[in-house]
Formats: C-alpha cells, structure tokens, sequence
C-alpha cells in the first residue's frame, strides 16, 4: 500500500510539471491583460519542436527545439493582438487550429510515414543523494526530472519578479488599466509582447518535456493541456504559487486515472481519460466566481502606446 502511494504522489509531480510550467507562463501572459487560447498551440508545437531536436541532437536540443517553438507561436500570437489589435479569443484557437494542422502535416514528413517509432532520448529522473530514498515522498519530490526542479526554482523567481520589482508593477499595471500605465510611462504594447512571450515559451517548454518524458510522439499529444493550464491560472488566481498548486491537483486526477485504467475496472477507460476535463468544470463552477481576473483581460482595444 505504501508503494502504491509513493508511486501515486510520484506520478502526480510528473504529471503536473508540464501543466505547471504552461499555467506559470500563461499567469505573466493574463497578468499583462492577454488571455492567450493559443497556448495549447504553443504547447503542440512545442512537441514537435522537441522531438525533432531530441531526434537530431539529444535531450538539450530537444528542449531547445520545444521553446524555439513555443516562441514562434507567440511572435505570432503578439504580431495579431498587439499589433493588429484583433480579438484575442479568436487569434488564439486559430493559433492552436493551425498549430493542430502544421504538426499533423510535417510529422509524416520528418519521420515518414510509420511516425516517430523511433526511440528518442528522454529526461531522465534527477534523485538526490539519501532524500530520495524518504518513504512516501522520497521519489515525488527528490527523484524528478531537471524540469520539474527548474520549475521548483520559477515559481517563486516569478512571484518575485511580479510582485517585488518596478518592472513586475508595470506589468501588472497594464493588465489592469492600460491607459494610467500609459501615463506613468510604462509601454503597454512592449509589455504585452513579453507576456505572451514568456507565456508561449513555457508553453513549448510544456510540450517538449511532454516529448522528453515519454519519449515520443504522437498528432494532437497535447491533449487539452493548454485549455486545461488556461483554468488552472484561474483556479490560482492569477498567482505563481497558486498556479503550481492548482497544477498538482489536476495532475492528481491525471495520475489516478492512470490507476483506475490499470487496475482493470469494468468501467470503460474514456470514463477515466474525462476525469481530468471533469475537474475543470468542477473548479471552474465552483472557485471561478471568487477569482478576481485582471482587469483588462481579453480586451485589444485599450493599447494606449
């Protein structure tokens, strides 16, 4: 029983850490007052940026490939919003449509016809001496991947960068009252371009250490994650801190459903795979109503500079 829990907690951490780093970039992206629906775009190119990385030059070009990726998708994504002012919704599921449709079209061209059947180098766990052998959490917490200890270090980094410098202030004035941020001097267009920046490159971080865990891929391997992070940022208020914690919850309900599907239940397994979405509408329906968004969120026409 006590293996059984160790090796849940473990799957929980893992399976968060690509919800968590999303949901990290998409809270600096809302905080400047973009609500970016292209982020699960970003997190499929992501995939595919990293597999063809990983297969030309290992784990570190994959990652790399992943956020080059992730990037692009947000040049896009701020050149429409912020250049052009179009609506942010709309530009977004475009993004992640297109994004959909260029993976699934360049995967049989990359890797022919039978996909990536090729064996990709994957992210292999970090244990720290002695803490990972600690019963129960030993593994969950001192036995993961680079990214999940990278991930550890953002969190609180961008809780300071947000909340304890002038440049954090400035933007989430902007996502605010964009106009009074204008005023003080702050260049609102700039400010949104590097949110949904960072928002897009954690994004394609995301995806690639989807790639990187699992050691393949697959059309469409994002699976909602984006849309799933975008209610995570909510369910935490628009905070890092909360993000990572909203983030392990939902990972809790992937790694069960893992479970349920091993264990041979008579229920068929689509029931299990929803349990995730599920919870999104639960949360949603119950915390939605006493988050406070940013309040500029989702709109394009208040630029001001």
């Amino acid at each position: 029983m006590t293996d059984q829990i160790a090796a849940f907690l473990e799957a929980t951490v893992r399976t968060a850490t690509p919800l968590a780093l999303a949901a990290l970039g998409e809270s600096v992206s809302e905080r400047t007052g973009v609500i970016n629906v292209g982020l699960e775009g970003a997190i499929m190119a992501g995939c595919f940026g990293a597999v063809v990385g990983a297969a030309a030059g290992g784990v570190s070009l994959g990652l790399l490939g992943g956020l080059a990726a992730g990037v692009l998708v947000g040049l896009a994504m701020a050149a429409l919003v912020v250049g052009l002012r179009t609506d942010q919704i709309l530009t977004g599921t475009a993004l992640t449509l297109a994004a959909y449709g260029a993976t699934g079209t360049l995967s049989p061209l990359v890797f022919g016809a039978h996909g990536v059947a090729l064996s990709i180098p994957t992210l292999a766990p970090i244990d720290a001496p002695r803490l990972a052998a600690i019963p129960l959490i030993g593994r969950a917490v001192f036995a993961q991947s680079a990214m999940t200890y990278l991930l550890v270090g953002l969190v609180p980094l961008t809780w300071w960068w947000l909340y304890r410098t002038h440049a954090g202030l400035s933007l989430r004035a902007v996502g605010e009252f964009p106009p009074a941020a204008a005023a003080a001097g702050v260049r609102v267009s700039r400010v949104r371009w590097l949110g949904i920046l960072v928002g897009t490159a954690l994004g394609g971080l995301a995806g690639a250490t989807l790639v990187l865990t699992v050691g393949t891929f697959t059309e469409q391997m994002s699976a909602g994650r984006g849309f799933i992070a975008i209610a995570i940022v909510a369910l935490g208020r628009w905070t890092p801190h909360g993000a990572a914690f909203a983030a392990l919850l939902f990972g809790a309900a992937s790694a069960l459903q893992y479970r349920f599907q091993a264990a041979g239940s008579a229920i068929p397994y689509q029931a299990f795979l929803a349990l995730p979405y599920v919870l999104t509408l639960v949360v949603l329906a119950v915390g939605g109503g006493r988050s406070r968004a940013p309040a500029a969120l989702g709109r394009s026409d208040d630029l001001a500079s």
